[in-house]
């Protein structure tokens, strides 16, 4: 035991169990385009994108890693009329 309690045996066992069992994941085409809107978003707000992904929570799926809260990024009718004339 060290002076902080752990058992420094069990803590080595345990990162190399974790090093064991650690998988390469990738984005989901959902997941990058969660990213993408984020981007979108913080460019059209003049806004840190940076608050916006750290907030993602993620899920594995079988397509690879899932954003479960992508950002909405809403668009006010005068911007939609400016874009056309």
């Amino acid at each position: 035991m060290s002076r902080t309690g752990i058992d420094v045996n069990q803590y080595i066992k345990h990162n190399n169990d974790l090093k064991i069992h650690a998988k390469e994941m990738y984005f989901s085409d959902q997941a990058l385009g969660a990213l993408m809107m984020a981007l979108q978003k913080s460019l059209l707000e003049q806004s840190d994108i940076t608050p916006v992904l750290k907030g993602f929570k993620f899920r594995l799926s079988e397509s690879g890693l899932v954003v479960m809260n992508p950002p909405l990024v809403k668009l006010n009718e005068d911007f939609e009329e400016n874009e056309e004339e």
